[in-house]
């Protein structure tokens, strides 16, 4: 046996791969972010239009600008309350936005434009710091316990390859072996007789860094019909890049710590598509009414890990051990929908209300099944089925997200503008959801890392200055945002009827994402 456990490497390959609802949640969702105009209104611009950050949210609010533009943003994003770790930095600079629209008439008062414009969607940077007494729970009791329990046994004397039943639906329960059972089964819940036994822990210690973006890249084209009706289509392609590490500490009771460091990257692309219209009810009146839609974004994803595991403990056999992994998934997002409004009085101010709604529960995770070419286009298609069992369990961990956007700007003197805006996103996730790391599919076979934290509602609150000169507009924005959440480093566990294990109930701690973002745009008109 200890030829296998020496050196821990997750041996077990899948011809099938697909990701965890936690992490498809984070890569779904984005920020408040383009313009500095457009983020000081707190987003609330999907009505008013003539910015062209609404390419990406109504890409009608492109057809009301009647001069081509071209504009840049840069910011600085700084998390409160935040320890630098590892490569993980509370304060960054932000490379937010570019883009130009050129406007070609097409009548009276009517009017085609075609864009560009790439922003931030997603900034991932952020630091997590949570602590807490276990009160003898431990992480490693979930491997022992699933293993006690059926879900799998790793069989040493067969080139540690993973038993498991097969389940009442059919499914291998040997996808419930993820790499961290497989770590903690080779280094830790084996005593020098082979016999496995699992350790309580009184304590734990987590710190992560993440960092990277998911990039935009948007290309519209808009139209105005009579200064009445507005319409428009957006193509857009996502680009992702996010990185993570981690270092988890248990200090075991009466033996001493374990810390499980975990490096995981995701890269990959998607595209959606979004179409709008907005228009005048009353040819008189400047008041106007905002309707669009987004397809999901359907990305093509690739993850991969470096997992170890440093013993300093007193107990297990081995010091270190280490799993490393890669594979393609596919996740689709949910349908987007939003309706607002917006109305000017005078030249002096403008109100603009937005509402959107995105049922996140119909989150897809997608099982790559294989590849089809095509003779025409001389290309491989990767072909993908929907991963049923974490679906499910996606549906049972999030719900469907509202977000509210008000905002105003003031004209009080020639060439300046004052803007002020409230931005609100109800919770994404359920309150008793959890990462349930005993799901007999891929998405728990390929984690390396147990912990979730479910985020409540976001507040942001944003303000703004702008100053023109002659054909050139220079915007200021800050922003704030606060969100809470509960963290809990492992899913509780509760013993099967009849068994001699005790439950291992998980600890949560209240963690927090309070970010100040400044955003300066140079725009020139033309």
């Amino acid at each position: 046996m200890k030829k296998y456990i020496a050196t821990i490497c997750f041996l077990a390959a899948l011809p099938v791969m697909a990701q965890e609802t936690y992490e498809n949640a984070n890569i779904a969702t984005g920020d408040l972010n383009g313009t500095a105009r457009y983020v000081g209104m707190g987003g609330a611009m999907e009505a008013l239009g003539a910015d062209i950050s609404t390419m990406t949210t109504n890409p009608a609010g492109v057809g009301l600008l009647r001069h081509s533009l071209v504009s840049g943003s840069l910011g600085v994003v700084s998390q409160q309350d935040a320890e630098n770790f590892d490569f993980g930095k509370k304060t960054n600079l932000s490379f937010d936005q570019i883009g130009f629209v050129y406007t070609i008439e097409s009548g009276r008062n009517s009017y085609i434009n075609v864009g560009f414009n790439y922003h931030k969607d997603r900034n991932f940077n952020y630091i997590l710091r949570a602590a807490a007494s276990t009160k003898g729970a431990s992480q490693n009791t979930i491997s022992y316990d699933k293993g006690a329990d059926g879900y799998f046994y790793p069989d040493f004397s067969n080139d540690g390859d993973v038993i498991g039943y097969e389940s009442e639906t059919g499914d291998d329960a040997s996808l419930a072996f993820s790499q961290l059972d497989y770590l903690y089964y080779n280094a830790l819940l084996l005593d020098k007789d082979d016999k496995f036994y699992c350790n309580e822990a009184s304590r734990f210690d987590m710190r992560r860094a993440n960092k990277g973006y998911t990039g935009a890249y948007d290309f519209n084209i808009s139209g105005n019909v009579k200064d009445r009706f507005f319409y428009g289509v957006t193509v857009g392609f996502k680009d992702v890049n996010y990185k993570n590490y981690s270092e988890y500490t248990e200090e075991l009771t009466g033996f001493g710590p374990i810390t499980i460091g975990d490096d995981r990257r995701i890269d990959g692309s998607g595209f959606d598509i979004k179409a709008g219209i907005i228009f005048r009810l009353v040819e008189q009146s400047p008041f106007r009414i905002g309707v669009y839609v987004h397809t999901p974004t359907w990305y093509e994803l690739t993850t991969e890990n470096y997992t170890t595991l440093t013993n300093n403990s007193s107990a297990g056999l081995y010091d270190t051990g280490k799993s490393q992994e890669s594979y393609d998934f596919k996740m689709y997002t949910p349908w987007k929908f939003g309706i607002s409004i917006g109305d000017t009085f005078g030249s002096m101010l403008a109100l603009g209300a937005t509402y959107e709604y995105a049922d996140y529960s119909n989150v897809d995770s997608r099982i790559i099944t294989g590849s089809s070419y095509d003779w025409f286009y001389d290309s491989y298609t990767e072909d993908s089925e929907s991963d049923v069992v974490m679906n499910d369990h996606t549906k049972r961990t999030l719900k469907g997200v509202n977000t509210i956007k008000v905002g105003a700007e003031l004209h009080p003197a020639d060439n300046l503008y004052m803007r002020l805006g409230y931005n609100y996103v109800s919770a994404m996730y359920n309150e008793d959801g959890f990462k349930n790391s005993a799901l007999m599919s891929p998405g728990s076979y390929y984690a390396s890392a147990s912990d979730f934290t479910n985020w409540k509602a976001t507040n942001r609150i944003t303000c703004g200055l702008g100053y023109n000169i002659g054909k050139m507009s220079l915007d200021l924005a800050y922003q704030y945002s606060m969100q809470k959440g509960d963290f809990s480093p492992f899913m509780s566990y509760y013993a099967s009827a009849g068994s001699d294990m005790t439950d291992n109930i998980a600890p949560f701690v209240e963690v927090d994402n309070k970010r100040h973002q400044v955003l300066f745009t140079l725009g020139y008109h033309f």
